[in-house]
């Protein structure tokens, strides 16, 4: 089902036809004029092989502006057929590497990946999926080492913002600010994507509101919507920093406007919580409904969106078997810090505090700054009964991002405020 349709199921499914059942005519797109020539290069030429290949390309593309993971399906098949007549296209083979990156199919992501090294050592962007790989199985040395050959061959926003991931991740938001102005930078001198440079933008606000900084994160998230308007990932940032100021009827606008745009369950459970702080139990429920409803709605729904769930399940108190299930399968192919952090909470809520903490140690080892970690930290050691970790950790959420949730940042203050 093509997402414009899934919008307006979900409208009649929860009762939010006055907001999304008439989508706005989307405008034509670099991404569509890229497809629309590549089609009619095939019309003309069935076997052209660089024809698939730019059409792949274009569908990845339209998947980046849209949110949309469908598009990857059908860019995986063009590119399939590319390697069919040029089974040595370095390109073709680059591009399925991030498609099965996108669909969190990372082991064989990486193997493409290294394929297409081999096919052609000069490609930086290879390098930078390779990278992007080895990242969400939580080989950090060796996705910076993959990085650090994409840099020397491909100095542009696409390296940058992968090394700036990669800081952030370590605990270095400062390097990570830095890595992503010149990101932008590079990318509005060579003219890059609007997407990319969007994407750029809204990923330094999210910096900026990681440590707390609510002025610079509205600044970035506003350039980003200048950059590419009614950019989901913008809006939903921006809902963020009104809620944190306390401007909720905004925040709501924001998350709908994001919602309407690409349905992401974590812009419904959001916009749940939003609700449920301004005492609206039924909008909450409508919204806790649709991230339900997007996380089973397919296949590869239930493979993208696993960690969200169990992250979303554990949260809200809802189906801790399902979250503690989810959270384990997503340790057996993501070893990274949230993979750990996600087993963490779902096993706290669960009950079982020793292999939690264990978890979460692990979670932390590589001193990530991010309170919801820390936050999580806190509420396992306290029911482990180890007050003064807690207490330490509790503070640590507040002082990285005093706003870090809309509901667990109130509750952090609260027990830290019981506390003797």
């Amino acid at each position: 089902m093509e997402m414009r349709g899934v919008i307006i199921v979900l409208a009649s499914l929860i009762g939010l036809g006055g907001v999304y059942a008439t989508p706005a005519r989307a405008e034509t797109t670099v991404a569509d004029r890229a497809i629309l020539a590549a089609e009619r290069s095939l019309q003309r030429n069935p076997y052209d092989g660089t024809a698939y290949y730019r059409l792949g390309d274009a569908y990845i593309q339209k998947a980046r502006e849209t949110g949309d993971a469908a598009y990857f399906g059908r860019a995986e098949g063009a590119l399939q057929k590319s390697l069919a007549l040029v089974p040595h296209h370095s390109g073709a083979t680059r591009h399925l590497a991030y498609v099965r990156y996108s669909v969190h199919d990372f082991a064989r992501a990486a193997t493409l990946a290294a394929k297409a090294i081999e096919l052609d050592p000069t490609d930086g962007h290879a390098y930078g999926i390779l990278g992007d790989a080895l990242l969400e199985v939580g080989e950090y040395e060796q996705a910076e080492a993959a990085y650090r050959r994409m840099l020397a061959r491909e100095s542009d926003l696409h390296a940058w913002g992968r090394l700036a991931g990669l800081k952030s991740v370590r605990g270095d938001p400062s390097s990570a600010i830095e890595m992503l102005t010149r990101a932008i930078e590079e990318g509005k001198a060579n003219r890059r994507p609007r997407e990319s440079i969007a994407w750029a933008q809204w990923q330094l606000g999210a910096e900026h509101f990681a440590i707390g900084d609510l002025k610079a994160a509205e600044a970035r998230y506003l350039e980003s919507l200048a950059t590419n308007p009614n950019y989901h990932r913008a809006l939903a940032g921006l809902a963020q920093v009104k809620a944190a100021h306390g401007h909720y009827a905004e925040a709501v606008d924001l998350y709908q406007r994001a919602i309407a745009v690409i349905p992401l369950p974590d812009y419904a459970a959001a916009l749940g919580d939003l609700h449920r702080m301004m005492g609206r139990p039924d909008a909450a429920a409508r919204q806790y409904d649709l991230v339900e409803y997007i996380g089973r709605l397919n296949a590869l729904n239930q493979v993208l969106y696993s960690r969200e769930q169990a992250y979303f399940d554990a949260d809200h108190d809802r189906q801790l078997d399902r979250a503690l299930e989810l959270a384990r399968k997503e340790l057996e192919v993501r070893r990274d810090v949230y993979a750990y952090d996600v087993l963490a909470w779902a096993l706290y809520k669960k009950g079982e505090l020793a292999e939690a903490r264990t978890a979460i140690d692990e979670a932390m080892k590589l001193g990530t700054r991010d309170a919801r970690l820390f936050f999580h930290a806190g509420m396992i050691y306290r029911g482990l009964g180890e007050m003064d970790a807690a207490k330490v950790y509790l503070r640590r959420a507040l002082a990285t991002n005093p706003h870090f949730h809309v509901l667990h940042a109130d509750l952090a203050q609260r027990l830290l405020s019981d506390e003797p």
